[in-house]
């Protein structure tokens, strides 16, 4: 019976009669349509519609292709079956099997959180319309122990990026408070092993080394897949309440260096002057002892030719040397020269003192 007649003569399906004349417009007749759609796809006899299997085949690969997905170069495709997941796909064109059998998300990769240990950074109003950085200390993470058993207040920051995005989606709730929890744990390790000295001064840099390995160390055995860019010591400093006493050690420090410095800018500067005047006493001696060497090796000379000369003619040569010698001694002196013949074998009496005055005014020498 069809479905406009369940009401009895000239009723439809909810009991209402049809409306004879009144001009208002009739329900469709659904089996009429039903008859229409079967003839026009087929359904309706041998010569009907014959593409359904067209049609399946169309949608098929229409379903097929929601399956083309592509990864931009920042990103990470995490590949889900069934809601389980599956496999990690690099940057490019993939595809996977179509919804609901498999679905993809998309991860930033690239983009560089950052999280803040000690300290809490809100903005402020500048005056001029803008804002700018101020800061909010938290104890309870900054001060820690150090190696001698002092106390430091250590602000910093930690830069992290996501490295394995399947990791990162599956295996972490709350990726910032896992790294500012880690970060706290691995600098508190490291500084509990440094004196405050080295804290304080030259051992920052080694602070922030060994704080990132750590933390790295920490969280590829956690799986999270994320990776420490930096870590950046932002404040070093004592306790604010002994920060005065920490100054006045710092101040005796410079001033001690400063002495150092001092000192060595005089070392210095003497060194190299009490080096060269050295350098100079030596070769001075060097040429006296070349000198001297010489002088000898003359003498020798000298003396040798002497010894041959005597030994040819040992008289003529000894009244020789002894007449050089006494030109050499008495060449330079006032002298009286008496002639023996002259005196007539009487000593005479000679006063020195004017026989030298006349000669020095032209007298014999």
């Amino acid at each position: 019976m069809p479905w406009n007649q369940n009401g009895g003569p000239g009723g439809d399906p909810w009991g209402r009669g049809s409306q004879q004349g009144g001009g208002g417009p009739k329900p469709p007749d659904l089996d009429e349509l039903v008859n229409r759609l079967k003839k026009k796809f087929g359904g309706g006899g041998p010569n009907g519609f014959k593409g359904w299997p067209y049609l399946g085949v169309i949608a098929f690969l229409l379903w097929g292709a929601s399956g083309i997905y592509i990864v931009q170069p920042d990103e990470q495709g995490v590949v889900q079956r069934f809601g389980a997941f599956t496999e990690t796909t690099a940057p490019g064109p993939h595809w996977h099997l179509p919804a609901p059998i498999e679905t993809v998300n998309k991860v930033k990769v690239t983009k560089v959180d950052r999280v803040e240990v000690g300290y809490r950074s809100r903005g402020v109003s500048d005056g001029f319309g803008g804002d700018s950085r101020d800061t909010v200390e938290v104890p309870k993470e900054a001060l820690m122990l150090t190696g001698d058993e002092n106390i430091v207040d250590i602000n910093f920051t930690v830069q992290f990026r996501i490295r394995d995005a399947g990791n990162y989606l599956f295996n972490v709730r709350n990726p910032e408070k896992t790294v500012k929890d880690v970060a706290e744990s691995a600098i508190r390790e490291v500084v509990g092993k440094s004196p405050i000295d080295e804290v304080l001064t030259s051992g920052k840099m080694k602070i922030q080394t060994q704080t990132q390995a750590l933390m790295q160390e920490i969280l590829d055995d956690y799986k999270v897949g994320l990776q420490v860019v930096t870590v950046q010591l932002q404040q070093v400093q004592p306790p604010s309440a002994v920060i005065d006493a920490f100054k006045d050690v710092a101040s005796a420090r410079e001033d001690r260096q400063r002495a150092i410095n001092e000192a060595h800018g005089y070392s210095n500067d003497i060194l190299p002057k009490a080096k060269g005047e050295a350098a100079q006493m030596v070769e001075e001696a060097k040429a006296y002892k070349a000198q001297r060497v010489n002088e000898a090796q003359g003498d020798t000379e000298r003396f040798l030719g002497m010894l041959a000369e005597y030994r040819k003619a040992p008289s003529v040569t000894t009244k020789r040397m002894y007449l050089e010698t006494m030109e050499q001694v008495l060449g330079g002196v006032e002298k009286v020269v008496i002639d023996e013949q002259a005196a007539n074998g009487v000593l005479p009496v000679l006063q020195l003192g004017g026989v030298l005055g006349q000669g020095a005014t032209g007298g014999a020498k």
